[in-house]
């Protein structure tokens, strides 16, 4: 049986492609969105930076709860129906006229967002891999780097060649077409293969059901081993998306508009390279250190992008702030997987994700308020790196490893 091809793999490379294309469009993306409508319509950073936050709290909403959609109807139905919100919304946003219309456009984008985000790679996953989770899941993580290599640096020659809207439409349409693929391959679980996870023979007894759920999850709530993953790598993330979202804009005084495509694709190169290397260690490695390791990095990548005024020091910023990238989204399911007991961990991650996303809603609106109130980037730049600072203390000072007696008081 173990000589034999595991249909996991399918998965992965399913979440994969989903991946490629929700987080190129939906979270990469974001930045080419920003500096065009900025540059076409004249609107200010602010303006143009507070629905981006409303997208990405009514996605977080939505997040809070796709462990559930999963559950009841299945990862294809709902990567099906996400990929249809996410491709209109992408499409749509190429015919905005007002800054107030860009409101209701995100909303329906945040729809494809909340289903196909980070929560929803780690859930599909989930049933088929435990031994070689961190790898599994790393792979397909590059799935949603990748999408800031290529579908990202792609969207901006396609802008210059045929104009926002119709590149938008001709995007929305080539995702939708993905998507479909990606759900086509996609199944609930082993079980329906009659396999355990990794391919192994299905477990001889099942878990029992789970009781109070509501119960354990205020008690998860209540205690620092959960905050300890949730609090620091959110407010990790909302310096991180906060620079990304701005990151054109922000390279371009330094490289000239024609570059900024090559920082972008700078960036998330170093993504694919900072996750590779990570998923191959960390299942041998404490996730804790190696995200405070990738944390100090990236403060690093920020201060350069901050204070160094040639090209040179521009790229290497957007190198060292790349590394972090991909990881900042991949470790945190990974110390929930040490942490905490294996049937909590759909629920979990879901929660922790809708938590680390709300707060990061508010990154790029504190980038751009901070841009439009300074005049320079410089200061924004500078939260950032403290809210990154304060994040690798905590994660570092968290509880780490659970033994089994203590992970069962939460089952």
């Amino acid at each position: 049986m173990s000589a034999r091809y595991f249909y996991g793999w399918n998965v992965v490379g399913a979440t994969f492609l989903m991946a490629l294309f929700s987080f190129g469009l939906g979270f990469y993306g974001l930045t080419v969105y920003v500096a065009a409508l900025q540059q076409l319509h004249g609107w200010s950073a602010s303006a143009v930076s507070a629905p981006v936050t409303v997208y990405y709290i009514a996605g977080a909403l939505l997040t809070a709860s796709v462990g559930d959609l999963y559950a009841r109807f299945g990862p294809r139905a709902v990567v099906v129906g996400g990929g249809v919100a996410m491709a209109a919304g992408v499409a749509t946003l190429g015919v905005v006229t007002q800054p107030w219309q860009l409101y209701p456009v995100f909303l329906v984008m945040s729809v494809g967002w909340g289903s196909m985000s980070g929560a929803a790679i780690n859930i599909i996953l989930a049933p088929w891999w435990e031994r070689r989770r961190g790898l599994a899941v790393s792979l397909a993580f590059n799935g949603a780097t990748l999408g800031g290599v290529i579908v990202t640096p792609a969207l901006i020659p396609l802008v210059g060649a045929v104009g926002f809207t119709r590149a938008l439409v001709l995007a929305a349409l080539v995702a939708l077409l993905a998507f479909a693929a990606a759900a086509g391959l996609m199944r609930r679980g082993p079980e329906t293969l009659g396999l355990g996870p990794d391919g192994d023979p299905p477990p001889s007894a099942q878990a029992p059901p789970s009781t109070g759920e509501r119960s354990w999850r205020g008690a998860a709530l209540r205690t620092w081993r959960f905050w300890s993953v949730s609090a620091p790598f959110a407010l990790a993330l909302a310096a991180q998306v906060g620079v990304l979202t701005h990151l054109i804009a922000l390279v371009s005084p330094a490289l000239g508009a024609g570059s900024a495509a090559r920082a972008v694709g700078t960036t998330t190169t170093a993504a694919v390279i900072g996750r590779l290397v990570t998923g191959v260690v960390v299942d041998r490695l404490s996730p804790r250190r190696v995200a405070t390791a990738t944390l100090v990095v990236q403060i690093t990548g920020v201060a350069l992008l901050a204070w160094a005024p040639s090209a040179m020091g521009v790229y290497a910023g957007c190198a060292l702030f790349g590394l972090g990238v991909g990881n900042l989204t991949t470790l945190p399911s990974l110390i929930l997987a040490v942490e905490w007991p294996r049937e909590r961990f759909g629920a979990l991650v879901g929660l922790v994700v809708a938590i680390n996303q709300f707060t990061f809603a508010f990154g790029p609106s504190l980038v751009g308020i901070l841009r439009d109130w300074a005049g320079t980037y410089r200061p924004s730049l500078g939260a950032c790196a403290t809210l990154q600072a304060v994040a690798a203390t905590m994660i570092l000072f968290g509880p780490g490893y659970s033994s089994p007696n203590t992970r069962a008081a939460f089952r």
